[in-house]
């Protein structure tokens, strides 16, 4: 037999509950994710594969970062813009770079200095890079921001 009482409480608890949880997963979810996902030696150049997310409710037009690539010695190689194109909300996309002349094996960092665009209706100047997420999957490479 149920208690009328309990059920009540419960649904109340819920009720005032649920805004702060929506908001709670909200802010979680209103970011870009970056991952490094892999990378690979091709011929004279290294693939690097990234998994990029928008967490945010618009769609991002056009993300393009700034990275600093580091060598496992610490050594800055080389500055370069990745244009990650059109990120549509709550979607994942792969993206793929050939960095010539650079072998995988040396690359020990990626430094993600910064988006130097970012742009789509609606979306904030600061949408790329606001409590931008990044890890890596790629043993012996650290990615950074």
């Amino acid at each position: 037999m149920r208690h009328p009482g309990k059920s009540a409480r419960a649904l109340l608890a819920a009720t005032l509950l649920a805004p702060a949880i929506a908001t709670a997963q909200d802010a979680q979810g209103q970011n870009v994710t970056l991952e490094l996902n892999a990378v690979e030696q091709v011929d004279e150049a290294c693939r690097i594969s990234f998994l990029i997310q928008n967490g945010h409710d618009t769609d991002i037009a056009q993300a393009v970062y700034e990275a600093v690539l580091f060598d496992t010695e610490g050594r800055v190689d080389r500055m370069t813009l990745f244009d990650f194109g059109a990120l549509p909300a709550a979607r994942p996309r792969v993206r793929q770079f050939v960095v010539p002349g650079m072998a995988c094996a040396a690359l020990g960092r990626l430094l993600i200095n910064g988006a130097d665009t970012c742009a789509g209706e609606g979306v904030a100047q600061d949408a790329c890079v606001k409590d931008l997420t990044l890890r890596s999957r790629a043993e012996g490479v650290e990615v950074m921001g």
